[in-house]
């Protein structure tokens, strides 16, 4: 009778420890004691196991199905808690086994059969994948089924699952309306009932007709599969709203068309949210803005006033702007990648210039300057003038001089002399370029000699005026060696006459 009270005392303590546990794990009387929460679902499931009044500060290993998962430590109370995943396997009861130093006690994991889906959400037509887990091992006769207005379509049949009760199968979502559509699956041991189904949610569609562009461009974007007559409707770029006020027809469609906003270069996002549509509910889109100028004008002449606007570059950096080759000014962007930088257009060729900024060959844009082509007027000769005579026996310096031209990129002259007046190579002796002024001293003097020249204009674009027509010039009177013979002609001519008076005036003399 005494023994029967005691253990009434102890079954009255026990109930009391019950029903005050606060504990996930249920308290027990009689030593330590393990708890799953949950202890039922798919393969994949995270599971936590509490174990209590175990000694102390000791080791703890958890097996699963017979095999090592993990070990712990218990704390000053004899209690530990625990996190793990129940690996794949076949729909039944698993043992899940704590073995101390000192005691080993175990409870139950039950798998049942469910489905997972990659993606959860997106448009009709898109590629899901499920997976079967926890079926029975090698069940036959499955069948997967997609619910359209509370009716199931069946995907496929004699589907197998594999030793470990688990199978695969893609398919894509069939028409359906927009919102949430049950997947299922059944077999011919796990009964529909028993499935743990999945959950796919019909989004809205958006499409845009380009990817990537420039800021300034012009995207037009479309909608379907949104709520009928939906109004409120915003397309955002990185969540700025660039157009509001989109509102669907009765079918739940839609087109707008927006510019794309002064940002940085790179990928940008782009969806859709309304008054009944979430972001998360239509796919979003990726933009890619490129660098991109403009120059203004785009057309001109050697000094004029170049003004480089640019857009989508790399924000708060330096950029190098570039003419025909070479650096003509430096700027910053600023924080949404713009700039404007202005230069004057220095000497180069005529025609087509180009403009590069940037700073790397992956962030850069060009542009086309078109340098003018309209030459400078042909100069007028003026000095010396047409079959003048220099000096008397040559050896001269002569000074020439011609009108003065101007053309807005400048002007520079040349000047030819030669001996013939078709300005062969052989004939040419003197050759000089880029003149500044109307005149030039040649610094080796002529000889005797006739001799042509012409002059030609050329402006800092490198256009090119005609030649002048050729002028003749001749040097000295007669040459050295006349001079020399008209010399001597005379002292002899002076000799004679003056043998002839002394001649007369002996003979004079004789008669008297």
């Amino acid at each position: 009778m005494h023994l029967l009270s005691r253990v009434l005392v102890i079954f009255i303590i026990c109930l009391v420890a019950f029903a005050l546990s606060a504990a996930p794990a249920q308290a027990q009387c009689g030593g330590p004691f393990v708890e799953l929460s949950p202890d039922s679902g798919l393969p994949g499931t995270e599971v936590i196991l509490y174990g209590y009044d175990f000694a102390d500060g000791v080791l703890v290993d958890i097996y699963y199905d017979g095999n090592l998962i993990t070990t712990d430590r218990t704390d000053s109370s004899g209690d530990f808690i625990l996190f793990f995943t129940i690996p794949e396997g076949a729909k039944g009861h698993y043992q899940v086994l704590a073995q101390g130093r000192y005691s080993s006690v175990d409870t139950y994991f039950n798998v049942k059969p469910g489905l997972t889906i990659t993606p959860e959400a997106g448009p009709v037509g898109i590629t899901v994948t499920v997976k079967g887990l926890g079926f029975a091992k090698n069940e036959e006769s499955i069948e997967l089924m997609y619910y359209l207005n509370g009716n199931h379509e069946t995907i496929e049949r004699n589907i197998i699952a594999n030793s470990k009760g688990s199978w695969e199968r893609s398919f894509q979502v069939p028409f359906s309306t927009r919102g949430e559509h049950e997947i299922d699956a059944e077999g011919a041991i796990s009964r529909l009932h028993e499935v743990r189904n999945a959950v796919f949610r019909v989004t809205g569609e958006i499409s845009m007709d380009k990817s990537s562009g420039i800021v300034g461009d012009i995207v037009t974007m479309t909608g379907s599969r949104f709520v009928a007559n939906e109004k409120g409707i915003e397309i955002l770029f990185d969540g700025q709203a660039v157009v509001t006020g989109i509102k669907a027809n009765s079918e739940g469609e839609w087109e707008a068309s927006f510019e794309v906003p002064e940002m940085p270069t790179g990928e940008h996002s782009v969806t859709v949210e309304g008054e009944q549509t979430k972001k998360e509910d239509v796919d979003e889109f990726s933009f890619e803005i490129k660098p991109d100028i403009v120059l203004s004008p785009d057309e001109g002449h050697v000094g004029t006033v170049l003004t480089v606007t640019g857009r989508g570059f790399i924000a708060n950096e330096d950029a190098v702007i570039v003419y025909d080759g070479n650096q003509a000014a430096t700027t910053t962007t600023n924080d949404k990648g713009s700039l404007e930088v202005s230069f004057s257009v220095p000497e180069s060729p005529h025609g087509e210039r180009l403009v590069t900024v940037g700073y790397s060959a992956d962030n850069a844009a060009s542009a086309i300057f078109t340098m003018e082509s309209n030459p400078p007027p042909t100069p007028k000769l003026i000095s010396p003038a047409s079959k003048s005579r220099l000096g008397i026996m040559g050896e001269v310096t002569p000074t020439f001089e011609w009108s003065d031209v101007s053309d807005d990129s400048g002007v520079r002259y040349s000047l030819q002399v030669a001996t013939s007046d078709d300005f062969a190579a052989s004939s040419v002796l003197v050759s000089v370029a880029d003149l500044t002024e109307g005149s030039y001293t040649l610094t080796e003097a002529l000889p005797y000699g006739t001799y042509y020249w012409i002059v030609q204009a050329v402006d800092g674009a490198e256009n090119e005026s005609g030649w002048t027509v050729a002028r003749s010039f001749r040097v000295g009177l007669i040459p050295l060696w006349g001079f020399i013979a008209i010399i001597v002609a005379a002292v002899v001519l002076i000799a004679a006459l003056i043998r002839a008076l002394l001649i007369r005036r002996t003979i004079y003399y004789d008669r008297w």
